[in-house]
């Protein structure tokens, strides 16, 4: 039976010595850059070239409304998401990053000053340690505004403890925001410690009904999926090993704060006032709860709570409270656009 340890030390060889570049992955697991918005995208002009090209990561998992904010990057190899996160969270902002792989570490520490000249401030820290145990780098209880990952967890063989952990560092109204690959069942034992699959972000890849049910554990009953895209199979020895499971990439947004298991109507309506950088003209909180600025739209108490008590809370009116109950919400998303109307739709 493979051991954790050995299982850490398979991911850290594959990262650290097999993989020499983004285009020696055998997958589209690793590297969905399509996922990447505009404004980001333009912000990788200014990233060093060494730092891009050994960077593997599944989406884009950078959310807005992130100036001033202490930013956690778990498994933040090369540093480019951090570098990405200096700029939105400004100069009064932190970035912290964390990977157990030394030569991918050694790259994001490299190019430090080379970044901090060109962006005239230094708020990137990179710290070498697991992300199952942050206590051993020094990151506090309820110290972290965000967390982010980028195809990460899925290689941690212990991720209950790594979600675990982020749940203690958020501070309340903290967010998790990150990329991952799922799986459509569970991985067979086998398949989940072979080395290339498990590098190629597959072998580790979380059943979604078992992730729901670990974060439920933890204290958080309500995981939004803000989008999702389908991982292609192209290589023939991936294929005839584990080409019977259906993979996505996913990127998911869950809050540190005290949430029902249901979405419950206390006829809250929420209305968007345009103010998040980059989003003047509507706001997604997640695949279906599209708010376009101005237009008020109908949210169960659990959305009204996310958008109220987060760092959301500014750039949203959300009225009425919780003193009358009108039962469950309606959470049959609609069509496209058809959650800006009166009926709302929600989780």
């Amino acid at each position: 039976m493979t051991t954790s340890i050995e299982i850490s030390e398979s991911v850290r060889h594959y990262y650290g010595q097999v993989l020499q570049s983004s285009n020696d992955l055998k997958t589209s697991a690793c590297c969905s850059i399509d996922a990447m918005p505009n404004y980001l995208k333009a912000l990788l002009a200014g990233l060093h070239p060494e730092v891009l090209e050994r960077f593997y990561g599944c989406g884009s998992p950078l959310p807005p409304a992130l100036e001033g904010k202490t930013v956690l990057d778990l498994g933040c190899g090369s540093g480019r998401d951090c570098y990405l996160l200096s700029k939105l969270v400004g100069p009064s902002g932190r970035v912290i990053g964390v990977d157990m792989t030394p030569e991918q570490l050694e790259i994001a520490v490299r190019h430090r000053e080379w970044h901090a000249e060109r962006f005239g401030y230094a708020n990137v820290d990179f710290l070498h340690g697991h992300i199952e145990n942050l206590t051993t780098v020094g990151i506090a209880d309820n110290s972290i505004d965000v967390v982010v990952s980028n195809c990460v967890i899925n290689l941690s063989p212990e991720k209950p403890k790594v979600l675990a952990e982020i749940f203690r560092v958020l501070k309340p109204g903290g967010e998790l925001y990150f990329s991952d690959v799922f799986s459509d069942r569970r991985i067979p034992a086998q398949l989940r410690q072979d080395p290339v699959l498990l590098g190629e972000c597959l072998g580790g890849a979380l059943y979604w009904e078992d992730f729901r049910r670990i974060l439920q554990d933890l204290g958080c009953p309500d995981v939004r999926t803000v989008k999702q895209n389908p991982i292609s199979l192209d290589d023939p020895e991936v294929i005839a090993k584990i080409g019977m499971v259906k993979f996505n990439s996913v990127t998911v947004r869950a809050f540190k704060m005290p949430l029902e298991d249901r979405c419950e109507d206390f006829g809250q309506v929420a209305v968007y006032l345009g103010s998040i950088d980059q989003h003047p003209h509507s706001f997604d909180l997640d695949d279906h709860h599209h708010f376009e600025t101005g237009r008020p739209l109908r949210v169960c108490g659990n959305t009204a709570d996310m958008l109220a008590s987060s760092r959301f809370g500014d750039h949203f009116q959300v009225l009425g409270d919780k003193s009358r109950h009108f039962g469950l919400f309606d959470c049959a998303p609609g069509p496209q656009g058809a959650s800006a109307g009166a009926d709302g739709a929600c989780c």
